[in-house]
């Protein structure tokens, strides 16, 4: 079970094929490196560093999570579901009193505020969860330890007889280091 689990998430995994991995020591080679290849076509690029570089995160142009959309869902739910179990049991057990009506928002409120966060923290960690594609059972294939430290790395998929023409490009533009892998 363990393998097949393994093996679905390796199709999403982008450093699970075969590319050419390039280590920088300068973050603004491998801004230039990362913009040149944009430039050249090439779309599927993973980046490693230590820390986060907003040069290249613009360069990147990533779109923004849909973290956000699980957290107003599970707000929407959340709320909804306080309303309508609290008017449930107000109909279900009804208590008459001084020809007040039975079903009232406004004591209802807090039951659906507690249940709109509630669903809310609820589906933004089932977000985060999916969308950063945990438990992730291993490291990345082509990460370098060097990568927590002071290097930027950056690993761009493509097939083994495109690399050569990549790796000069990588070399040329200041890569320290230009390596092909060749996935699993």
């Amino acid at each position: 079970m363990l393998k097949f689990i393994r093996n679905i998430l390796a199709r999403f995994d982008k450093t699970s094929g075969p590319g050419v991995l390039a280590v920088f020591y300068y973050v603004d080679a491998a801004a230039e490196a990362i913009q040149g290849l944009k430039q050249q076509g090439y779309k599927d690029l993973t980046v490693f560093s230590a820390v986060p570089h907003h040069s290249i995160e613009e360069i990147l142009d990533h779109r923004a999570s849909p973290v956000r959309y699980f957290t107003l869902f599970g707000g929407i739910l959340g709320c909804l579901s306080g309303y309508a179990f609290t008017v449930w049991t107000s109909l279900d057990w009804e208590l008459p009193l001084a020809g007040k009506p039975v079903v009232s928002i406004p004591p209802y409120t807090v039951i659906m505020f507690e249940l709109t966060i509630l669903f809310g923290a609820l589906f933004t960690l089932l977000g985060l969860v999916l969308t950063a594609r945990l438990p992730h059972l291993g490291s990345h294939r082509v990460y370098d330890p060097r990568f927590s430290g002071d290097r930027v790395g950056v690993f761009v998929r493509c097939e083994k007889g495109k690399s050569v023409r990549l790796e000069e490009f990588l070399k040329q533009v200041g890569a320290e280091e230009v390596r092909f892998e060749g996935g699993v």
